[in-house]
């Protein structure tokens, strides 16, 4: 029985390869793999290798259900969810698992991932990752190579993060500033759903990822407010990190359709903003003024902000799917949020 099952879901990925190669080159505890090719193989290929399960799907069932399936797999004490472009710390493993209690969720430092130019054949003239240019800047040459780099960019880190008055994820670098942050375990409002850990039996006592949001999205918005709200900690360790590819270029985007996020996001809302999770013994305030003040939460002398998203209609989604109307009682919207009482008993703020 391993200590940890990094857990790597995978749709249309083609660093998949170099990341579990990453994941294999830096291990230094029991830990294995279990990859979830998620609506078709792997190409290139990934490494054969004992410590690397696999399993194979023809059709997607979308990366919340990948991952949900991996764990279950997993026979081990601590899983970890990686995406499947990411490069990790040497001996991530045996850092994380030194400092994690029963009910935290464990964020490494994450540093961006610079994993390839566009090298022109003609003048040698090289373009950050994206997509494939149509001609060189330099020569307006034609004809490109795509060279590795695969090294994280350690002038891009990440520590903090929020999410809005939108539930929406948000890069909170200013809080690194404040003196509770200042550790090497320090506590994190959100964070990245690209990389987490955490214990099996915690994962599940938190009910997983759940896969009423759809095919992915919101899986950090989703994960740190389960934590939180039933007890437990999120927190940062700094004294390990991963590095991801973002691919944020138009042409150069994510493997999973991009409409999901919308119905992931209004799902979310339906959780959090309603007091909708049974497993939840503090409110979504709770968590807003255990972190005050926050951007789009407070006002500059961080007092709470009694009207949120005037004039805005937030859609959600029931846990059957079907969409409510957001002047709903138990959803934050344009009529919700009249009063700081009706806002409080939607479970915004106090």
């Amino acid at each position: 029985m391993p200590d940890l099952s990094v857990l790597i879901p995978s749709r249309n990925e083609m660093f998949l390869a170099r990341t579990v190669q990453s994941v294999l080159d830096n291990i230094e505890g029991d830990t294995e793999i279990i990859v979830v090719m998620d609506g078709g193989w792997a190409d290139p290929p990934i490494p054969q290798n004992p410590r690397v399960q696999v399993i194979y799907h023809p059709v997607s069932v979308g990366q919340r259900a990948a991952t949900n399936e991996a764990a279950m797999i997993s026979t081990a004490r601590y899983i970890l969810k990686l995406d499947a472009h990411c490069t990790v710390d040497k001996g991530f493993d045996v850092k994380l698992m030194a400092d994690c209690d029963c009910n935290w969720t464990v964020v490494p430092r994450m540093y961006n991932l610079h994993v390839f130019d566009w090298k022109c054949q003609k003048c040698g003239n090289r373009t950050y990752q994206g997509p494939r240019p149509a001609k060189c800047e330099k020569c307006t040459g034609t004809d490109f190579e795509m060279l590795m780099v695969w090294q994280p960019r350690w002038n891009r880190k990440s520590d903090f993060a929020r999410f809005d008055n939108t539930l929406h994820f948000q890069y909170w670098g200013s809080c690194g500033n404040r003196s509770e942050s200042q550790g090497e375990i320090a506590d994190l409002m959100c964070f990245v759903g690209a990389c987490w850990f955490m214990r099996r039996d915690w994962y599940w006592a938190i009910d997983g990822s759940d896969e009423r949001h759809g095919s992915w999205g919101q899986m950090g918005v989703e994960l740190s407010c389960k934590t939180w709200l039933s007890g437990g900690r999120l927190v940062v360790n700094k004294k390990t990190w991963f590095s991801h590819l973002f691919r944020t270029q138009p042409g150069f985007g994510f493997p999973y359709p991009n409409p999901g996020i919308e119905k992931a996001r209004s799902y979310s809302r339906y959780l959090w903003f309603g007091n909708n999770w049974p497993k939840a013994i503090h409110p979504l305030s709770w968590l807003i003024e255990k972190f005050a003040p926050i951007p789009d939460w407070h006002d500059e002398s961080g007092k709470l902000k009694e009207r949120l998203n005037e004039g805005t209609n937030l859609s959600v989604v029931k846990p059957d799917n079907t969409p409510i109307g957001v002047a709903s009682d138990d959803v934050l919207g344009k009529d919700i949020v009249e009063d700081s009482t009706r806002l409080q008993a939607a479970g915004g703020v106090k």
